[in-house]
């Protein structure tokens, strides 16, 4: 069974990458630091207490999957179906915990499938997006906005950005080698102490590059 990559484990590979790089002049002592760890984030849907409640039943609590890169943040085994104008999506797992306003995170392909035309938007920043349906055992929530293409974000703490020396907002590339690599557009720099070093994209930019969970990609500061 594969080991799920979590906080920990992320933080162990990319400092002992990062030693590696070092030793072959890769990543000489004294400059920024270049190299992160990629996490490919598939589709998947955050809701709140009351959502949950008419999803799943009164009082219901997410129960843990596995943990994510993420400190304190997990796949639950719950999972719902969206439902969209053209289309629908099964199995869509739910990421916990709860959050203040429930959304779903999809990838191009799957708007497509669903039928609607969400926004590259941050997580959280609902305004102008589409709304969506979503379906538990239990019960059925209609949302009036809420649906994203998550923006291509690397997660860092404020050592980690003094580290790389970037800023929080800042928008860079990323340099990507292998047979299908190239470089990435319009990656946000997301700064806070409580986030792990780690890129975060959709499984349609893994899909382009030819990437998966657990590469190592090169940040370039436009």
């Amino acid at each position: 069974m594969t080991q799920p990559i979590t906080a920990e484990l992320a933080e162990t590979i990319t400092k002992l990458v990062l030693e590696e790089l070092s030793k072959v002049g890769l990543a000489p002592s004294g400059e920024p630091q270049k190299y992160v760890l990629v996490g490919i984030s598939a589709r998947h849907v955050h809701v709140n207490r009351a959502h949950l409640d008419v999803l799943f039943g009164q009082g219901y609590e997410l129960s843990k999957f596995k943990d994510i890169s993420q400190p304190g943040q997990f796949a639950a085994n719950e999972q719902v179906t969206l439902i969209g104008p053209k289309g629908k999506i099964e199995k869509v797992r739910i990421l916990g915990p709860l959050r203040k306003d429930t959304q779903t995170e999809v990838a191009p392909s799957d708007a497509r499938r669903l039928g609607v035309n969400p926004p590259v938007s941050q997580s959280g920043v609902h305004h102008g997006t589409p709304g969506i349906t979503l379906v538990g055992p239990k019960g059925t929530v209609v949302i009036d906005q809420g649906c994203i293409i998550a923006e291509r974000h690397i997660h860092m703490t404020l050592a980690d950005a003094e580290a790389f020396g970037v800023w929080n907002g800042q928008k860079v590339q990323v340099k990507i080698g292998g047979s299908r690599g190239g470089l990435m557009d319009e990656v946000m720099i997301r700064v806070r102490d409580d986030f792990a070093l780690d890129m975060h994209i959709d499984t349609d930019d893994g899909n382009a590059f030819g990437l998966k969970t657990g590469d190592i990609v090169e940040i370039i500061k436009s």
